[in-house]
């Protein structure tokens, strides 16, 4: 016996609702990624490392377009540069993350930083910058997001909202 169009309907509307990425991350409708506690381990180290939430520093968004007046940032991994000190993490340290390029803006949230001279250690923290700079210039294609500068801020958070 065929299943009611509600209940399909109600199937349906609770699988995409419900959408994860590959790392576990519930979306927003419009793409964006939900809420998502920083895990106790990475809290911990950002203790030790003297990363208080607020704190940032200038990065390189991404390793491979440093200095470009116009770069293009994909759906995915991403790997940034410090250019400053960030609690005790020096520059040039990696910092890797996600990016979501779904929204009117680029959401980047970074989970492991990378000093040269060490291990990598467990992070949260963020890319913001104000005046609508994250915002995506309207030829971005789906699953990209053209920026007008490469360089932002990541900040420290404890939580990822």
């Amino acid at each position: 016996m065929p299943a009611p169009k509600a209940l399909l309907s109600a199937l349906l509307l609770f699988a995409t609702s419900a959408c994860t990425t590959a790392g576990g991350v519930a979306l927003r409708p419009d793409g964006t990624p939900g809420a998502q506690e920083c895990p106790e381990e990475a809290l911990k180290a950002m203790r030790y490392m003297r990363l208080r939430v607020g704190d940032s520093a200038l990065v390189e968004l991404d390793a491979n377009q440093i200095r470009s007046r116009r770069i293009t940032l994909y759906d995915g991994p991403l790997e940034s540069v410090l250019k400053e000190d960030f609690g005790t993490l020096e520059g040039p340290t990696r910092l890797y993350g996600q990016v979501w390029t779904s929204g009117p803006q680029v959401v980047i949230r970074y989970y492991e930083a990378h000093p040269p001279d060490g291990e990598k250690i467990p992070l949260c923290a963020v890319a913001r910058l104000g005046e609508d700079q994250m915002r995506k210039r309207p030829e971005s294609k789906p699953g990209t997001a053209i920026l007008d500068g490469s360089i932002a801020a990541a900040f420290a958070v404890d939580a990822f909202r």
